[in-house]
Order: C-alpha cells, then structure tokens, then sequence
C-alpha cells in the first residue's frame, strides 16, 4: 500500500487549539504541552471506505511502549457529529507489564459499526485511537525495567494521545455533539483525554462513556502508577480527594463533573469485571464500583449515570453492545444519553 505525505496537504487547515478555562489548573500543570507539536508522517486509506490510517515516526514521538511505529485512524461520517473512540490493552506498573505492544487496528464492531442502522452513532464521524502505550493514554516517561542500564519501555501516551487529537481536529473542526468512547485502558483514559478534547473543541457537548475502567484499585496503587508514567499531571494540585483513601479515582471524575457543566458523564461495567477486580478481589470491587456510581450520580443526578451488568464480563461497547442489561440494550441505553431522554437513568442487574 503507498502512502501519501500528509505535508503534501496543503489544502487542510491548519486548526489552533482553543483555550478552555474548564480545565485552566490542568493546562498550567502541563498536560497540553504535545497539543499542535506533532504531525504524521504519512497517511493512506485502510481498509473500509472512508477509513483513513496516520502513521507518526518513532524517532522522537508518538511510539508504541517496546518502541514500534503508533498509526491512528480516522473515518468519515455523513454527519457533524464526531465520536473519538479510544482502545484498551493492559497497562504496565513497575512490578509486571500486561499491555498490548502493537495497536489494535480500527475494528468496526460494536460502537464502530456504521452499518448497523440501530447504532446511534452510526453516522458519525470518527477518530479511532488505539491503544499501545501501557500508560493510559497519559504517560511521559522512559524506563529501564530490567536494570541493565538502557531504557526500554518507552511510556508516550501523552504523545499519542495529543497527536491522535491532533489529527481528529484538522479532519472535524466543528462538531455538533462529540461522543468520547472507551474501554478497558480506554474507559480509563477517556478521562486523560477529556481536558485535552475540551481544549480543542471548547463549545461542544461531550458525551463520555467509560466501559469498563473506573479508576478502581489499592490505596496507594494509582499514585504509584502516575509516578511510574510521569502521569501526575492529570491530577489537579487543587484536588486533594481526586485519588481517594480508597485509592480509587472516583473523586477525579466528579472533579471533571464539577468543572465542565457542558459533559454528559457514563460508567458501564459488570459487578464483578474478572479484569479490573484483580486487585481489589470480585466481592470489594462490586462493593466499591456501587459506592462510586452512587456518589457520582447523588452529585450530579442529570449528567451522570451507570449501567451495571451482573457477572464477571469485561467491556460491552464492542463486543456486546446488542446485550440488554436490567431490560434495556448497552446500544438503546447509550442512544439515550446522547438524545438526552428522560428515559437516561442508572441501571443496576
């Protein structure tokens, strides 16, 4: 397959990033620092119609953690609406590393199915991010994990994150309603990206929908995490519960709440997710996923709600969004928060 240099372009506007003051504490902290600073090397179609490929180098970039070339997608949609669907795969902590080296290519199942006439986001336009950083999306760091003197995990979340949105920004300049997606280690860094996406596009209505990465775990675990990816950033100074005693991340997101009144906010999950229970164990998890999703949604009963499934599954918005959950379909549900029915409401199996 060629590739057409994106430099070679040069009818696509420039687009600047446009300041926000939901956000203000976190852009003086940083996390916009890679925003308008990298630009792919190379684009080409890819697979199904409308279905463009951005490749970045891997010199001094966007990079997946073992070093290979990071791509992000985008695909067209015959609306103005724009859906950034961001991916999952693991994460790496300084004990053991269970991510996914090479990103997952755009898929289009579940959420990113523009052929199933029930999709509510079917014809949107999209900007796929995938996921092979092994820091949520948030990381800037590079480690020597084994001790031998020459770093080998190269922690560029931030960078693919920022460059990715980037892209998506010069393609969708001005949507109407912006639908931010993910799940796994995506449902978690749709968080990291809020502030970023709110940047760039200041006006719109972002719909945010975490499946299955809540921020759950150990006191003491994710400060750890976020020192290991030089990922503090993404914890304002004001904040002095964004991560709790608990050690859980529920705090940060009613923060987000409490700071951008123009977002929708969505936890889904099952009680007892056999992936992201492993270090609290199944029974604390379910306890602590149902205390924070109440807590989130007493705070802000009109822009936040849950949809818990029963059982151990792990993520729904690609591979079961047809599956009904207390009589009501992932898809439907996920149609109602964006149409902002009155029929939007928590619901736990």
């Amino acid at each position: 397959m060629l590739l057409s240099c994106v430099e070679d372009e040069e009818q696509q506007p420039e687009i600047e990033p446009v300041g926000s003051s939901a956000f203000q504490e976190l852009y003086d902290q940083g996390v916009d620092r890679y925003l308008g600073t990298i630009k792919p090397i190379s684009s080409a179609q890819a697979g199904p119609s409308g279905v463009t490929q951005y490749l970045f180098s891997n010199l001094d970039g966007p990079v997946c953690f073992t070093g290979s070339q990071f791509s992000m997608f985008t695909r067209n949609g015959s609306s103005n609406n724009l859906m950034i669907f961001l991916q999952g795969g693991g994460f790496c902590s300084p004990v053991v590393c269970e991510a996914v080296e090479e990103g997952i290519p755009y898929i289009p199942f579940g959420i990113l199915n523009p052929s199933d006439p029930q999709n509510p986001v079917a014809n949107f336009n999209v900007g796929y991010v995938p996921y092979c950083d092994g820091s949520m999306m948030a990381g800037d760091n590079e480690v020597d994990s084994d001790g031998d003197g020459v770093k080998d995990r190269f922690f560029k979340g931030l960078q693919n994150l920022s460059a990715s949105l980037d892209v998506i920004v010069q393609n969708y300049p001005s949507p109407d309603k912006i639908v931010l997606a993910g799940n796994s280690a995506g449902g978690f860094a749709v968080h990291t990206a809020l502030p970023l996406v709110r940047k760039l596009y200041p006006k719109a209505r972002i719909y945010v929908v975490n499946d299955s990465g809540q921020g759950l775990g150990n006191p003491g675990g994710f400060e750890g995490l976020f020192t290991y990816w030089n990922a503090n950033a993404f914890i304002p100074s004001s904040c002095s519960d964004c991560i709790g005693a608990d050690g859980n991340l529920t705090g940060l997101h009613k923060y987000q709440l409490e700071q951008d009144d123009n977002i929708r906010m969505a936890y889904i999950s099952s009680k007892q997710d056999s992936i992201s229970s492993a270090a609290l164990g199944a029974p604390a998890f379910e306890a602590q996923l149902i205390e924070a999703a109440m807590e989130l949604n007493n705070a802000h009963p009109e822009r936040f709600q849950s949809l818990i499934d029963n059982g151990d599954a792990h993520t729904y918005i690609i591979r079961s969004f047809n599956l009904e959950i207390g009589g009501i379909s992932v898809r439907q549900w996920i149609k109602e928060m964006i149409n902002e029915t009155a029929d939007w409401e928590t619901v736990i199996e």
